[in-house]
């Protein structure tokens, strides 16, 4: 279960929080042991994880709501598929925290809708725009989201012009070093000194300070940051075939879709088929695909109201006949037997 520590009285997070400029600040931390229990984590989007490196999971967010922003910082300790929305009239920026990976020898990349981050550039998605993040082990990101009207104004005050319809197609910004670890550093110092035990007056002189600081921040990182273009026709289509996949193993999940009978479904050669996944994942159809339906395993062993289903019924109902290779399999994905994550469910 994750364990919440507010630092200054946690207001229920609602749409009105994102619309109307408020004093409220709201600092929370969670850490949890299960990737679709992270996902739920940060407030006001719609997220969905899967795991797809071996290993216990582990997963921590430290989150920061501001009248007009978002900040948070995320950690999970394995490689995870995340389906992500965040909600309309916004805009996120997500920092990679190359600190977290100082050192280690040839720092793993992120995909973002497919595409490798290659130069750790900063990324960037409007609202109600789902995008696919696929996080390497010992991930580590920055983000904050603004919401649309008060970057604007910021922008405006400042003399400086948003180009809203370049960032709806761009999903990175190439910023430079120096631009981006500002910008990682602004954020850690704010995520790390909120503003405890201050009087009402003095909070809301330090919390329109820093808010206006970070709109600066972000408006800058804007304009003199170059918006990639948008994916290539090409990628978009193998991207589709990625998702036409998995949307046919979900929609039959008790039977064990081949290879062969995707390539048949979708019409494309195998040599295709792997191609697409390679290029969009990193990984070939037969892992990603039995990682996603271990997931969702996984996902219904936690649930309480599945809870009078034993493992092997679960198992069945994902497809999974010869129950002892699937226990092998699960143990080496999640790093325990299924009949434990049974026991530790959601009460």
């Amino acid at each position: 279960m994750p364990t919440a520590t507010p630092s200054i009285a946690f207001r229920a997070p609602s749409a009105s929080i994102w619309c109307h400029p408020s004093p409220a600040v709201a600092l929370r931390s969670s850490l949890v042991h299960d990737a679709d229990e992270q996902a739920s984590q940060l407030t006001g989007w719609d997220q969905h994880y899967d795991q797809l490196s071996c290993g216990a999971f582990s997963g921590e967010l430290l989150e920061l709501h501001l009248p007009q922003m978002q900040l948070f910082r995320e950690r999970v300790n394995q490689s995870v598929r995340q389906s992500c929305t965040l909600w309309s009239d916004a805009l996120w920026l997500g920092l990679p925290d190359m600190s977290a990976t100082a050192g280690t020898a040839g720092a793993a990349h992120i995909r973002i809708n497919g595409r490798l981050n290659a130069d750790h550039d900063i990324m960037l998605r409007p609202g109600d725009e789902p995008f696919e993040l696929l996080t390497p082990p010992a991930h580590s990101i920055f983000g904050v989201v603004v919401q649309r009207q008060a970057l604007q104004a910021a922008a405006e005050r400042q003399g400086r012009r948003i180009d809203w319809a370049g960032l709806q197609q761009a999903h990175w910004l190439h910023a430079g070093e120096a631009a981006r670890a500002h910008g990682q550093r602004l954020l850690q110092a704010a995520l790390a000194h909120t503003p405890v035990g201050l009087s009402p007056a003095s909070q809301v002189q330090h919390v329109q300070a820093l808010q206006a600081e970070l709109l600066d921040m972000v408006v800058g990182l804007l304009e003199h940051g170059i918006a990639d273009p948008g994916p290539r026709q090409s990628l978009a289509k193998r991207q589709r075939v990625v998702s036409q996949a998995r949307e046919l193993v979900l929609a039959r999940p008790d039977q064990a879709v081949t290879v062969p009978e995707l390539c048949e479904q979708l019409h494309v050669s195998r040599r295709t088929l792997q191609y697409c996944f390679e290029d969009v994942l990193g990984l070939s159809p037969l892992q990603y695909l039995r990682a996603i339906r271990l997931n969702g395993v996984r996902r219904h062993l936690r649930q309480a109201a599945l809870r009078q289903q034993s493992v092997q019924d679960v198992a069945v109902n994902w497809g999974f006949w010869h129950f002892s290779q699937f226990a092998s399999d699960y143990r080496k994905l999640f790093g325990e037997m299924p009949s434990t994550t049974r026991k530790a469910g959601a009460p």
